[in-house]
């Protein structure tokens, strides 16, 4: 029997660090935000929509889509997020579940999908069960402001843009609390492992 693990949590949660821990353990990790850049790459079906939808002022000088540009039009006009969601987010799932076939077809016993917006997304029928790793708010926010240069209210923003995680807590099997050290995290990640009983 193969485990589909999804792996999700908040901005700043330390979701990241859990997900090399366990690539480093072996295990195969298919990541969302890794399957979004691929399927806008010039060629692919996403990318040939997004170019419709959005003209082609949104591509920069080598024909790649211009992040920050496209970005800046689906921040602030909500039609527009949806337009670019319903183009990406099917991409994404297929490209994933494609990974999954392939990473099964090779022997591989445990499937970590890593999808930060997993409940945003309702992804849930992806995946068996459901790891979060978890700090309050406070920590998020400390994080956000170190590591992006926010100012309390931007990382605020950026929080708030998401499902608190005290929710997604409740929706876990597992819960990784991130807000202490590296080696305390690391301890509850060999833990979940013993625990579900998952071979890479």
């Amino acid at each position: 029997m193969v485990a589909i693990i999804g792996l999700t949590g908040g901005i700043a949660s330390g979701k990241s660090t859990v997900s090399k821990m366990l690539k480093e353990k072996g295990f195969t990790i298919i990541d969302a935000d890794v399957a979004a850049r691929v399927v806008v790459e010039p060629k692919k079906l996403a990318y040939e929509q997004i170019v419709q939808t959005f003209g082609k002022v949104i591509l920069q000088e080598d024909g790649t889509i211009d992040r920050a540009k496209l970005g800046s039009i689906v921040f602030h006009h909500e039609e527009e997020r949806l337009k670019l969601n319903q183009i990406v987010h099917p991409a994404v799932r297929s490209y994933m579940l494609e990974e999954k076939d392939r990473a099964i077809a090779t022997g591989k016993q445990t499937i970590i999908m890593d999808i930060p917006l997993l409940f945003e997304s309702k992804l849930q029928w992806m995946v068996e069960k459901i790891i979060v790793v978890f700090v309050d708010e406070e920590t998020q926010i400390t994080r956000l402001q170190e590591r992006n240069s926010f100012s309390k209210e931007e990382a605020l923003a950026r929080i708030q843009s998401q499902l608190p995680l005290t929710d997604k807590v409740k929706e876990a099997h597992i819960v990784i609390d991130n807000s202490g050290t590296v080696e305390e995290t690391q301890r509850q990640v060999e833990n979940m492992i013993k625990k579900l009983n998952l071979i890479p």
